[in-house]
């Protein structure tokens, strides 16, 4: 047959990496050190993990439904995107609903930073070291276990757990959890009701707004650095080192305030309290207010 005798210069012509669907991904393309790499996957899973090599690697398997998947892009910019069959037609109103599952197992070089978007896929990041990180996720829950410069995770319904460290941090869920037990000195943490319980340090600016998540922090406060906590009814907890420098306003409408700082004062009629104190030479600021939410702020090592 004709078709035959084609097929192997077929294969020939098909672009460096790239895989069809309903089969196993085995797809490979050289990398800078430190490239950007930019991944795209609605559903099934993402798995990152860091490697000594100058290039990039696709395993996992392609589900029903998608396109073949190709990555694209130069050494230095390369672009990984699970798309379904005629993704953007007209005729192709339900396309991503009824693609099947996509599960990536990516391999990247150890210096290279990421751009991931998922919808309902978890993903895990591990190993990157000086790359920066960013991921918007609906669903999945993200779990990362790098070092870099720069870190900023938004994601609505999943967890979001950082280990590892990160100089600049931005991490935001709507009704997800956030865990970082060591977040550098710009801290940007925003939740509607996830709880949040993160640490590290010495901040040099810290930021946390939350609705109704309980919110548990452990760190210290670097010279002359600002810490602002805003909670509507979520309950606060504060550990700060015994060498803290700083002036500290607290202020909760009707929850309970218990501090190592200083002295409270309640209004005599109704509830709420108030600190307005100095701990060592004053040097930094620290703001924490809630309206029904209780403070709570200890003394550390």
């Amino acid at each position: 047959m004709k078709t035959a005798r084609y097929l192997p210069l077929l294969i020939c012509l098909l672009p460096w990496g790239y895989a069809f669907a309903d089969t196993p991904l085995d797809l490979t393309h050289p990398a800078a050190p430190t490239a950007h790499i930019d991944i795209t996957n609605v559903k099934g899973e993402v798995t990152i993990n860091a490697w000594d090599r100058n290039e990039v690697h696709v395993g996992g398997q392609l589900g029903d439904g998608a396109q073949p998947l190709t990555i694209e892009g130069s050494d230095n910019n390369l672009t990984i995107n699970v798309q379904a069959k005629g993704h953007g037609g007209w005729l192709n109103w339900n396309g991503e609903n009824a693609m099947g599952e996509t599960r990536l197992d990516i391999s990247v070089p150890r210096g290279a930073s990421l751009k991931v978007n998922v919808v309902s896929a978890p993903l895990s990041v591990d190993g990157i070291d000086g790359g920066d990180i960013n991921v918007n996720s609906v669903s999945g829950r993200v779990r990362i276990n790098a070092q870099t410069p720069m870190i900023s995770a938004v994601s609505v319904s999943g967890n979001v757990a950082f280990s590892g460290r990160a100089k600049q941090a931005k991490l935001q869920t709507v009704s997800g959890d956030i865990l970082a037990p060591s977040l550098g000195s710009t801290v940007d943490l925003q939740t509607v009701s996830g709880r949040i319980q993160v640490g590290g340090g010495p901040w040099q600016q810290f930021n946390l707004s939350t609705v109704s998540g309980d919110v548990q922090l452990t760190g210290a406060l670097a010279a002359a650095g600002n810490m602002s906590v805003d909670s509507m009814s979520g309950d606060v907890q504060v550990q700060l080192p015994d060498s803290l420098s700083s002036h500290l306003h607290v202020s909760t409408f009707s929850g309970d305030l218990r501090t190592d700082f200083g002295t409270p004062t309640r209004p005599e009629h109704g509830p709420g309290s108030t600190l307005d104190t100095v701990a060592g030479s004053g040097n930094g600021k620290i703001h924490i207010e809630t309206f029904s939410g209780d403070v709570k702020i200890r003394k550390g090592p």
